[in-house]
């Protein structure tokens, strides 16, 4: 089904609806029943609540240690904390609702949310419980709870019930009223698209928050403003032109030409005589790395998935006419990889396995945007769920995805009595290693990939360990690989003996988000495509990024270009789309013959012009460039 504009309009009132309805419900819950005040920002005393049960309490507190830990950044007040709650809170819930009617839609899931109490899943569930749940809106809820559970083995960042993001569950009057928006008939076909996920988070900022701020100031003024300002949603054509042109290339590059993407890729530009000469050593499929550094929901993840599903199977064809030497790990660098054909028993065990090795090997994606973060992972497990029912792969025999490359570029904790705590648990080389590099990332919330993290961490490094030489060595990188395994152990631990402090448990995760961030600022890619955030640089980096990226200083687009080709290696490629003034405004000039003409050609350009990315008011360019 197209998402035309009609389309999107009937969507865009369901969240609008949804949205409205749970903060309302979620401020009430806050101000009736945990003494929180989202509207004054008063927080009352956790002694003071004793009209409430002990379940209750446990949540009031909970919430406290929430507050706090969103508090201990010095640019958010009380309100500003409850705030945040409350949209996190109501964002959580419409997205599970969804997710679940998605899974419906592509048979994973008995029918649960879709026809609300008459649910098949919940008429059963009803069944065995009998009156032990109480009422029918109480069992109903305690079913769902349970569907959480579920998904949330694979699916923590968005189903953990004791996730920050997740504590609140709605009353029954107000979950009756958004599971009626959900079933609403004008809606009904979406459900079964891939694409419905994205724009639930692209519609649950509306237009009227964007032009707020921008009127309040012509800079993002915080990380949440950057992301709220530049999200717009990449329509499937441009996703499939950049794709096509940058991964579906370098495979036909690679196979000389014998790939069925040639056919499939409708926007792969190849002459009809081209016949490039055949890598003698294919590249082996686990090692190819995509990252789109501004992910959003994942729109591009979602479309390369599908070209990697034909690389896996023809890597696979590949090494069994050549030998199983046929497959090149080592440029990329993992060179541990044993053959496909020895890994695997058979081509069957081999394709049942391949959307598991997409997510865990070859997508990555970050956003400034922990709900992005939320969604992205959620749309790739789809993704992977429906080529498994596609394949009549049964759900007991499909393998459990685990932790994929989706991260959240989120602030460092800043509570400085826990980092305390947590350092006199460290040998003292350590701790001073976990307190430099919270400082390293502190700019993390608005930089994301734009931290340099491979120029500041060997210094980082030798400041902590000492140096072995003059110059920075493979023995200093194993310093740190080491002393990041201890640390990421160290916090896991922390955070399970911290439970009885929340609060604890959140600096914990926190800290653990920043480390995988700097892993993903440390991989080199072959593929980088993006719609990236484009304007002025905020308030809070901009000295950093001018000083860093003195070439590309005018806009952050621009800087995400050139960004995205240090990131690479030599000869892959980057696809953008961005406004096209860059490439005829004079204060671009530096950017145009140092960073687009210095270190990469321009391979492919299409001048889309205004109207292309729904209401932003900028006229497009989606093009391909190639690092030299």
């Amino acid at each position: 089904m197209a998402f035309d504009q009609t389309t999107r309009n009937r969507l865009q009132r369901f969240v609008t609806d949804a949205r409205r309805r749970l903060e309302e419900e979620f401020t009430r819950q806050l101000q009736n029943d945990y003494g929180l005040d989202p509207v004054s920002g008063r927080a009352s005393p956790l002694e003071s609540l004793r009209h409430i049960n002990d379940q209750q309490r446990e949540t009031a507190r909970i919430l406290r240690d929430t507050l706090a830990h969103y508090c201990a950044n010095s640019d958010t007040d009380t309100k500003a904390g409850l705030d945040r709650i409350v949209r996190e809170q109501a964002f959580t819930i419409l997205n599970r609702l969804a997710a679940l009617r998605m899974a419906e839609a592509r048979g994973l899931l008995i029918e649960s949310v879709g026809n609300g109490y008459q649910a098949k899943g919940f008429q059963l569930y009803a069944r065995l419980a009998g009156t032990a749940l109480g009422e029918t809106g109480d069992a109903y809820g305690v079913y769902l709870q349970s569907v959480f559970d579920e998904f949330s083995l694979d699916l923590p960042g968005l189903f953990d019930r004791f996730s920050p993001q997740g504590r609140l569950f709605p009353r029954e009057a107000v979950l009756l009223q958004v599971l009626a928006l959900i079933n609403h008939g004008e809606i009904e076909p979406l459900w079964a698209e891939d694409e419905t996920i994205g724009w639930i988070y692209q519609y649950f900022n509306s237009k009227e928050e964007r032009k707020a701020m921008r009127d309040a100031s012509q800079a993002p003024r915080n990380s949440r403003e950057l992301a709220v300002r530049n999200q717009f949603f990449t329509p499937r054509y441009v996703v499939e032109f950049l794709v096509d042109n940058t991964l579906g290339r370098l495979w036909f590059n690679w196979t000389g030409g014998q790939t069925a993407l040639r056919d499939s890729c409708q926007y792969l530009l190849v002459k009809p005589d081209e016949r490039p000469e055949p890598a003698k050593c294919l590249r082996d499929p686990r090692t190819i790395k995509l990252l789109d550094p501004a992910c959003g929901s994942m729109h591009f993840g979602l479309y390369a998935f599908d070209l990697f599903q034909e690389i896996y199977r023809e890597a696979w064809d590949w090494e069994r006419t050549n030998g199983p030497g046929a497959l090149d790990s080592e440029t990329g660098g993992s060179s541990d990889l044993k053959p496909l054909s020895q890994t695997y028993a058979d081509q069957n065990a081999f394709l049942r396995d391949v959307p598991r090795l997409i997510i865990e090997c070859n997508i990555f994606g970050v956003d400034i945007d922990p709900r992005a973060a939320q969604i992205a992972s959620l749309a790739l497990w789809l993704r992977a769920q429906r080529a498994w029912h596609e394949a009549g792969v049964k759900a007991k025999e499909r393998p459990r995805v685990g932790q994929g490359h989706v991260v959240a570029a989120v602030a460092p904790p800043a509570e400085v009595d826990l980092r305390k705590r947590f350092m006199e648990e460290l040998d003292p080389q350590d701790a001073q290693l976990f307190e430099q590099t919270l400082f390293m990332l502190k700019g993390l919330p608005e930089l994301g990939v734009l931290l340099q993290v491979e120029k500041e961490l060997p210094a980082l490094i030798r400041k902590v360990f000492g140096e072995h030489g003059p110059m920075f060595s493979k023995e200093d990188m194993a310093q740190w690989q080491k002393a990041e395994t201890r640390l990421r152990a160290g916090l896991r631990d922390y955070a399970r003996a911290a439970r009885s402090t929340y609060q604890g448990r959140l600096f914990a995760e926190d800290a653990l988000q920043g480390l995988r961030m700097i892993d993903h600022c440390r991989e080199v890619f072959d593929v980088v495509v993006m719609n990236p955030p484009f304007g002025g640089l905020g308030q809070n980096v901009k000295d950093y990024l001018v000083k860093s990226f003195p070439n590309s200083k005018n806009d952050l687009l621009a800087i995400f270009v050139e960004r995205s080709l240090q990131m690479l290696r030599p000869n892959s490629m980057v696809g953008a789309i961005t406004s096209r003034t860059c490439f005829f405004l004079k204060r671009f000039t530096n950017w145009r013959e140092k960073v687009i003409l210095g270190s990469a050609t321009p391979v492919v350009f299409s001048d889309l012009g205004i109207g292309v990315m729904d209401d932003a008011a900028v006229e497009a360019a989606a093009y391909v460039l190639e690092k030299s």
